[in-house]
């Protein structure tokens, strides 16, 4: 089975450091451990705690077949998050959060609809076998990179999440929102500026390191692909 990192393999990626003490949340009072320098240290026994709270989550959610998005948009950790969820077969966000991707599904599935129709589009002029002029290719071309950056990450999602993981949900709190709306629950980390009590499963870690947001999408992935692949070896 998966294991939760140690503490000292989260120390070893500052899964502690949290931000400057003038930008915290009070309601994060009860994971914070001290300050050192003007910043809050992140108490890893309470990490460790909840983190084993969402990894059976996870575990359990995926093993019942149910769909994540992992969603990280911050510049640091966009890669990380894509490469991780690819690798875990999830759909993700990892540039920007479009507006209603929840709320507004039915809209977002006619636009990556459209997107994959893009894509079919160029590999049949790229077999010789498209009847659109250059200047139609051009703006398809376009329109399918614009189309990769903000809906590639959803091409499979047929339907609604069931689950939202989120790599700092201070900076996602737009997913944050949506998933609220439709009661799809959260996991996320929630650095020392964040409210915790608004996310299920929190976990209170640094979302700002990429060694520490790698630490976590790898393990999540993991924990998903195991569990999956555990769930497809009963059935047979």
């Amino acid at each position: 089975m998966v294991k939760a990192p140690t503490f000292r393999g989260m120390l070893d990626v500052c899964v502690h450091f949290g931000h400057k003490t003038s930008r915290w949340h009070p309601k994060m009072a009860p994971y914070i451990f001290t300050s050192k320098s003007g910043v809050h240290v992140i108490n890893l026994e309470m990490t460790a705690s909840l983190l084993d709270s969402a990894l059976n989550f996870i575990r359990n959610e995926a093993a019942a077949g149910k769909s994540f998005v992992f969603v990280g948009t911050k510049k640091q950790s966009g890669a990380i998050v894509k490469e991780a969820a690819t690798a875990a077969g999830v759909s993700y966000v990892n540039i920007r959060w479009l507006g209603g991707t929840i709320t507004n599904f039915d809209a977002i599935r006619g636009a990556v609809k459209k997107y994959k129709q893009q894509l079919e589009e160029l590999e049949l002029s790229a077999a010789g076998k498209s009847a659109l002029t250059k200047a139609e290719l051009s703006k398809v071309r376009k329109e399918v990179a614009r189309g990769e950056k903000f809906l590639g990450g959803l091409v499979n999602l047929d339907r609604k999440p069931d689950v939202l993981v989120l790599f700092g949900s201070h900076d996602e709190k737009n997913a944050l929102a949506e998933a609220k709306v439709a009661g799809i629950p959260v996991v996320a980390l929630v650095d020392t500026n964040t409210n915790p009590t608004v996310v299920e499963y929190p976990i209170p870690a640094n979302d700002d390191a990429t060694k520490s947001v790698t630490l976590f999408a790898n393990l999540f992935a993991d924990v998903i692909k195991e569990a999956r692949e555990k769930s497809a070896k009963v059935e047979k």
